[in-house]
């Protein structure tokens, strides 16, 4: 309850902020509209956002999915066999090296126009995200804790599921978190560059008819839709790791 009313009141901080903005300076519509209107956009394209949005969070949930299972599983690989991370991981570190919507003109290429493109690039930033945090989690294990395991014959893979995983639990769920918004981030600005439909689409279309009622509506939706995948990992974070 607390957090909510911390939350509640950020919002209405910035709220004030913004008519305030908007009255001191006075700003036209176009730079910063009131949130009144941006209400009254979002009530009466309601049904065309919530389609966009259905869009975006089916691209942004698929890669995150996929990204994340495929990070925790990558991570284990390499704890259990380190050549593995020897080969692998500067591999990976050269691939992220490069902001991810550089890969963009080539996915739309190898994937299409259609979802695939975006969730190819979504599991890539969030798989890499969850990757860092998934295998400093693994690694920080304490050695003693490791060598009284061996100790009573656990072999590499009991001795990951028993003290590793749970160990590594708290840099897993955190870099889950971070990647949660990472992905919807990647997926609007992926459709934002060549999609048939989602948020970023609408972003991109209102932005070259001027519509800005509708980029700002489009804008609202995507970032409550972010603060609430956001919230529940961070509900997900305290009943799985419950002794942090």
């Amino acid at each position: 309850m607390a957090r909510a009313g911390y939350l509640a009141l950020g919002i209405f901080i910035i709220g004030c902020l913004w008519e305030a903005a908007i009255a001191i300076f006075a700003l036209p519509p176009f730079i910063l509209p009131p949130l009144a209107s941006i209400g009254g956009a979002i009530w009466s394209e309601f049904p065309f956002l919530m389609r966009g949005l259905r869009a975006t969070l089916t691209v942004a949930g698929a890669g995150y999915a996929v990204g994340a299972v495929a990070a925790i599983l990558l991570a284990l690989s390499m704890v259990l066999v380190p050549t593995i991370e020897r080969v692998v991981k500067p591999v990976i570190v050269a691939i992220n090296s490069v902001p991810v919507v550089a890969y963009a003109p080539l996915c739309l290429v190898w994937f299409g126009m259609g979802p695939a493109s975006k969730i190819a690039m979504v599991i890539l930033a969030a798989g890499f995200t969850v990757f860092v945090n998934a295998l400093q989690g693994l690694q920080s294990v304490d050695a003693a804790g490791v060598n009284l395991l061996r100790s009573f014959g656990a072999g590499p893979f009991r001795i990951a599921w028993m003290l590793r995983l749970p160990a590594a639990l708290p840099a897993i769920i955190t870099g889950l978190r971070v990647a949660v918004v990472r992905s919807m981030i990647i997926a609007i600005v992926a459709e934002m560059l060549g999609a048939y439909e989602g948020l970023g689409r609408i972003i991109y279309e209102s932005t070259q008819q001027i519509e800005f009622l509708t980029l700002w509506a489009a804008i609202i939706v995507a970032s409550t839709a972010s603060m609430i995948a956001y919230g529940i990992l961070v509900v997900i974070d305290r009943r799985l790791v419950w002794w942090k």
